[in-house]
């Protein structure tokens, strides 16, 4: 038995979709449904229910999920005290974080730091927007820094975490520009633009999807990339591929130097926060250090 299957039985428990929780564990569709039938296997008995609507646990799924939480949280809690015996919890700060944010916001935050973090090592853990969730209610990060919308919302019990919002961004429409600043995109498929999507999995890619799907002002899209890397739409643009709504602040210094441009009205951005979690709990002396430095800044 594999510790990842018990991983997969939790997402498929939060979301009751196979569908959804193989995204959320970045694997295929098939693959995920290959990793349950062999928990099953494992178990000698089927832990989950099959069939139109919503998934749902059988008796003995529903127990070894209870289980499968419990060993999780002791693994992470082991992996916690042995990190301690080797004498580097008090002196490591420990980050859950998407790839975008720790290009962009998470070097920002750790410069402005540096005074506190002069003899520490941080360990930043980039994951899906689920997996830094679970990391840190394993208690195996200090903090997770991730976008907030409500179209993004996590069940995270407020009485348990705290928060700060360390920045307002917005995803905006982009794509290349030629020397006067006029957008440069292919026309060789009608009138429609051609669209550098983020994949489903990405917590961006649902907030442009869902912005696009309710506005009345949305332009028409050709689908001619998927990709889940922001930083790989990037460079699509740049190459003049097509238009992709990206982080201003991934941005900004193309659209500064005449690289890219903006496309479109302004209603087409979508605005969010970043925020900052971390447990309530008493955390490490330097990990303390760091919130209160945060929280004076904001």
């Amino acid at each position: 038995m594999q510790w990842q299957w018990l991983e997969d039985l939790v997402a498929l428990a939060q979301t009751r979709s196979f569908t959804q929780a193989a995204a959320l564990r970045h694997v295929t569709h098939p693959a995920f449904g290959r990793r349950i039938r062999a928990l099953e296997d494992w178990a000698g008995t089927p832990l989950v229910t099959r069939g139109a609507g919503p998934v749902a646990l059988t008796a003995a799924g529903d127990s070894l999920l209870q289980d499968a939480r419990g060993l999780l949280q002791s693994l992470s809690q082991a992996h916690e005290s042995l990190l301690g015996a080797a004498g580097r919890t008090q002196q490591t700060l420990t980050l859950a974080t998407g790839r975008t944010l720790a290009r962009t916001l998470v070097a920002d935050w750790l410069r402005q730091l540096q005074p506190w973090l002069a003899q520490a090592e941080v360990l930043i853990r980039t994951r899906s927007l689920a997996d830094t969730v679970r990391m840190l209610e394993r208690g195996e990060v200090d903090f997770m820094l991730t976008y907030h919308h409500p179209l993004l919302a996590w069940p995270i019990q407020a009485r348990q975490y705290s928060h700060l919002t360390l920045a307002h961004d917005e995803l905006i429409p982009v794509c290349r520009s030629d020397a006067h600043g006029v957008p440069q995109l292919p026309q060789h498929g009608g009138p429609a633009w051609p669209y550098l999507a983020y994949a489903d999995s990405l917590a961006l890619g649902r907030l442009v999807q869902d912005h696009l799907a309710n506005h009345p002002q949305a332009p028409a899209l050709r689908r001619v990339i998927e990709c889940d890397s922001a930083d790989a739409l990037l460079e699509y643009a740049l190459q003049g591929l097509g238009v992709a709504w990206l982080p201003a602040s991934l941005v900004a210094g193309a659209c500064q130097n005449g690289t890219l441009c903006r496309v479109g009205s302004a209603r087409l951005a979508v605005r969010f926060e970043v925020r900052l979690y971390r447990p309530k709990r008493r955390l490490s002396p330097l990990a303390e250090q760091v919130w209160q430095a945060t929280e004076a800044r904001h």
